[in-house]
């Protein structure tokens, strides 16, 4: 049998079982073994591998069986899930003020939302001021009012490198250029 310490494969475990009574009624058919204190014959032997293969033949068919439940059930729930949740909305909606109607659905009714103190609105109104005052957020009109103030524009044009003209030319651009207007 496989190293049954590391528990082998089911398939292993088979071809093991399968080759070992296949062997022992081909080799040792009137066999008699004693293991442990207990003596065995070999049809005892047999029988008892053919056990544990009809066991595992049993738990291949569960895990398959189980396999094809567990996709049908996924496969129920994509469709039945989100109608059952809509329904649910919907008789909440329906008994939102009958609590015992609810709860004959199963549906725990909704707990009714407690009132802020006056401090809890107090706290809510400040927090929310230094948010705005931290972001710098405004209003649509205070953002309307805002005004920019542009002073001293400078604007530089952009133009593509002249080839490089000949020595004589460069000679002529060296002098002195012509004072340009003052920027406005």
């Amino acid at each position: 049998m496989p190293n049954t310490k590391s528990m082998p494969n089911k398939a292993a475990t088979l071809a093991f079982l399968q080759a070992l009574s296949t062997g022992l009624q081909l080799h040792l058919p009137n066999g008699t073994f004693t293991i442990g204190s207990a003596p065995y014959t070999t049809a005892s032997l047999i029988t008892l591998a053919k056990s544990l293969i009809d066991a595992i033949a049993a738990v291949n068919a569960a895990e398959a069986t189980a396999k094809d439940a567990v996709a049908k059930l996924n496969a129920l729930k994509v469709s039945a899930v989100p109608v059952l949740l809509a329904l649910r909305r919907i008789l909440v909606a329906m008994y939102s003020g009958t609590t015992q109607t609810l709860t004959d659905f199963g549906i725990t009714p909704p707990k009714a939302r407690a009132p802020l103190t006056a401090a809890q609105l107090a706290a809510r109104a400040a927090k929310a001021k230094a948010t705005r005052a931290a972001r710098g957020t405004t209003s649509k009109k205070q953002k309307a009012a805002v005004k920019g103030n542009v002073t001293g524009v400078v604007v530089t044009p952009v133009t593509t490198p002249a080839p490089s003209p000949e020595p004589s030319a460069q000679t002529a651009s060296n002098a002195s250029p012509a004072p340009s207007a003052p920027a406005k």
